[in-house]
């Protein structure tokens, strides 16, 4: 049995550090890894079942190409390679490189995905790709506007703070190991504060639950400053001597009253004094918002109006106080810090690549002319399952003339494909990641050699190019020689720019990032253009055209008043659940167990004026598309919203994004998936 340390490389808060066992060539255990103090207690159950999931017999191991009555075969890798090169050549020749659709999203993170884009760049000479975020991009440009970069306190750093506000965050199921220290907090006699338009886990011990319709959270933080700063509850010294455009707030703020906003949100006006007296009162307070309340066409506006809070209360830069959105710290090695690296080309180089918005992949694939797009090569994501309004976005990929997708089992996405390549898994090539949460720099490290004939995306690349006719010098000026031992020089070439780091420490367990700002803005030092916190953001208007000042805006589906939403009353939330990592996991057995098949959650007196019952088939739809599951009756939501979790495959019986439209947000280029209406009757 050998024992080795790794770290998960999924788009999870937590990036857990643990302890995998290997016999006879397999992963037979997992356990915690202590060292990282951002998850010392243990994994989360998708952690623990990398165990199945290295192991499926339903793994992807060898290349599969459709057939003609559309079953999938096996091929050799000579054939895969064969008929992509010929694809690639030909396109190239007779349309443009920019004929050839580049799609990756981010299955897995690390450092050697860096590889995927120099081929499509420097080898093939350009392609068309995506820019922009499902994920979070309006809250990050948000916060980048605001403090000049995205950083926050470390995690354990919870534990100092007296009032905790997760607004519109569950850890419990999304960054499980975040309740450790808000648990150790409460323990200390901190307050919790919950503003969710469901009842969640997370909010079980909490002191004051608001639950406001979703896509008016800016309302009701604006009316919040407005009763802060009208009764002279915030921080003089702090504004005064850190912060551009108070004065312009303050007189914006004004007409922003409680009952105005309690008429938008649903939240009564007590509760709005006394969230923001507590805001106002108790300190130190970390205020963690969550992603998808910026996943609506409002969402860079509204996290601007949230963190506005933080500012006016003096809660920035100190033990226990603290915006707790984004911590890019230990991405030491990637663009992605600042400036984002989601805008698209200012200028189309007509060379290297053009870009389309993946917030409106369907459309847009659809839009491309001169040249229109033939082809279709995906890794590390599942579009069909998890980008905005599924039906465009299947129109576009079948009307291609090839499809190639890289993964590890047959997704929706994967299904669609011509060639199905086998994506290598966690534990079969090391590699360097960070955290958006934890503080640390990361090995994960090999562990088994692939199984199967699976081949890492960097070897596929390597022997693709080949195949393409360059010669091998050429492509060894972008590309790395296959092998482990490659790998490894080139992420010790990596670390070599940081003292702090090395590879065999790195095998050990976490280390914290170099120059790491435990206390985030502690020497107060912002790298905004006035060098201070700007709540008046002169880049807002001049990069997004939005408002200087952080504000309210009704969503593209919020106004009840418009036929869109008489036809559609409900709003339709769709978050994430602890079983799965979006489209991810749900396949294994183990996670099957808990949660076997997709339902809606809807509020009883909603049902009820349905004439639905707790476990009735309804059909879920709007003007876009409908599914078709069980209902679940539950208090937990409340009254006008419903609730689909999201990640379900079509083949699982849920494509929760047949409902969405692709639209972008205010700000980032980010997603606005969540601004969604839906009506629900018995099926």
């Amino acid at each position: 049995m050998q024992e080795f340390t790794t770290a998960c490389p999924r788009n999870c808060y937590s990036t857990c550090t643990f302890k995998v066992f290997v016999d006879n060539g397999k992963v037979v255990n997992i356990e915690p890894h202590p060292l990282n103090l951002a998850t010392p207690e243990g994994i989360c159950l998708k952690g623990l079942s990398y165990v199945e999931r290295a192991n499926s017999p339903d793994r992807i191991l060898y290349p599969h190409r459709k057939d003609a009555s559309g079953k999938f075969v096996r091929i050799s890798w000579a054939e895969a390679f064969d008929s992509i090169s010929a694809r690639l050549n030909h396109y190239k020749e007779h349309y443009g490189q920019q004929s050839v659709l580049f799609y990756a999203a981010s299955g897995m993170s690390g450092l050697m995905n860096d590889f995927s884009l120099k081929f499509w760049r420097n080898l093939y000479g350009g392609a068309t790709t995506v820019y922009g975020n499902l994920c979070w991009p309006a809250g990050l440009e948000a916060t980048r506007l605001t403090l000049g970069e995205n950083k926050h306190n470390v995690p354990w750093d919870l534990e100092n703070a007296k009032l905790i506000v997760l607004w519109g965050k569950n850890p419990a199921e999304s960054n499980i190991q975040e309740m450790i220290p808000i648990g150790k907090a409460i323990d200390n006699g901190a307050e919790l504060v919950v503003i969710d338009p469901r009842r969640t886990d997370s909010s079980q011990q909490a002191k004051m639950l608001l639950q406001p319709f979703p896509g008016t959270d800016a309302a009701l933080a604006l009316a919040v400053a407005n009763i802060i700063i009208l009764n002279d509850w915030h921080d003089k010294a702090f504004i005064e001597n850190y912060v551009i455009g108070f004065d312009a707030f303050r007189q914006h703020a004004e007409k922003f009253s409680s009952q105005w906003a309690s008429e938008i949100t649903g939240v009564s006006e007590e509760l709005i004094y006394k969230l923001a007296w507590s805001i106002a009162h108790v300190k130190p307070m970390t205020l963690i918002p969550g992603y998808g309340m910026q996943r609506y066409t409002n969402g860079g506006q509204t996290v601007r109006c949230l963190l506005a809070l933080s500012v006016i209360t003096g809660n920035i830069g100190k033990p226990g106080a603290c915006w707790h959105y984004a911590n890019l710290q230990s991405y030491v090695f990637d663009d992605v810090l600042e400036p984002l690296c989601y805008y698209p080309p200012k200028t189309p180089d007509g060379i290297i690549r053009r870009a389309i918005p993946t917030a409106r992949l369907g459309e847009a694939m659809l839009e491309m002319k001169n040249p229109q797009l033939k082809m279709m090569w995906v890794e590390r994501g599942n579009p069909v399952a998890q980008n905005p309004d599924t039906t465009t976005v299947l129109k576009a990929i079948r009307k291609l003339d090839f499809r190639v997708v890289v993964d590890q089992f047959f997704t929706d996405t994967a299904l669609e494909a011509d060639i199905v390549l086998p994506a290598k898994n966690m534990f079969e090539q090391s590699d360097i990641i960070g955290s958006y949460w934890n503080p640390y720099v990361q090995l994960k490290q090999k562990v088994v050699k692939p199984a199967g004939e699976v081949m890492p995306e960097n070897e596929i690349y390597y022997h693709l190019a080949l195949k393409l006719g360059l010669s091998k010098e050429e492509v060894e000026k972008q590309l790395i020689l296959p092998g482990e031992e490659n790998v490894q020089r080139y992420l010790e070439g990596q670390l070599a720019q940081f003292p702090e780091l090395s590879y065999e420490k790195l095998k050990e367990g976490p280390a914290l990032a170099p120059n790491l700002q435990e206390i985030a803005f502690s020497d107060m030092v912002f790298a905004t253009p006035s060098g201070k916190i700007e709540i008046f953001s002169q880049q807002a208007t001049e990069l997004w055209g939005a408002n200087q000042l952080p504000t309210y805006e009704p969503l593209a589906e919020g106004d009840i008043k418009t036929e869109v939403d008489s036809k559609y009353p409900l709003f339709l939330m769709s978050p994430n659940t602890k079983n799965r990592i979006h489209s991810q996991f749900n396949n294994l057995k183990v996670i099957k167990m808990l949660n076997p098949e997709p339902f809606v959650e809807i509020n009883p007196s909603d049902a009820r004026s349905r004439n639905i019952g707790d476990g009735s088939m309804v059909k879920v739809f709007n003007g876009r598309g409908e599914v078709v599951v069980k209902a679940n009756l539950t208090y937990l939501v409340r009254v006008g919203c419903v609730v689909i979790h999201n990640g379900w495959w079509a083949t699982e019986g849920c494509s929760v994004n047949n409902l969405s439209k692709g639209r972008e947000t205010d700000m980032g280029h980010g997603t606005a998936f969540h601004d969604n209406r839906v009506e629900v009757k018995r099926s």
